[in-house]
């Protein structure tokens, strides 16, 4: 290798040998971030902040709705604007159940979808992706009413 070709490879060289490794964390640890983003997601809709519920979506989100899929983060923000349009939200949801791979890729949550009454007449099920910068957002989700199959 010649002088001016080891000189132009150096500072590469540098900056990996100062990038931080990645931390492992444990899956106690991941399952508590997908509750706690979950929370997070469904508390927009209390907030009535359609803004925040798009920034938990993924690029390629894909949510069905009555077995129809609305794929990609521009439509499902578009198709859930109506749920953000009153003053009072037509449903809330909690999570109840969370399982996250030991990787640390993906997260699974699960729980009850209420109406405005607070009466159970649904369940969610949604699937999460750790993102590069340590976020989790949601690439697919679906419900099913009380009683299908």
């Amino acid at each position: 290798m010649n002088r001016r070709a080891l000189l132009a490879s150096a500072p590469a060289a540098l900056l990996g040998a100062c990038a931080t490794p990645e931390v492992k964390l444990d899956n106690a640890t991941l399952q508590k971030q997908v509750i706690d983003t979950e929370t997070a997601f469904a508390k927009t809709m209390a907030d009535r902040d359609h803004r925040a519920f798009t920034s938990f979506l993924s690029d390629e989100a894909v949510f069905l709705m009555g077995g129809k899929p609305l794929r990609g983060k521009g439509a499902v923000a578009d198709y859930w604007k109506r749920f953000y349009a009153d003053a009072q939200a037509p449903f809330s949801w909690k999570p109840d159940r969370v399982q996250v791979l030991d990787s640390g890729g993906l997260g699974y949550s699960t729980g009850p979808v209420f109406d405005d009454d607070g009466r159970q007449f649904s369940r969610f099920y949604s699937t999460w992706r750790r993102e590069p910068d340590g976020a989790w957002r949601i690439v697919f989700d679906d419900g099913c009413n009380l009683g299908c199959k």
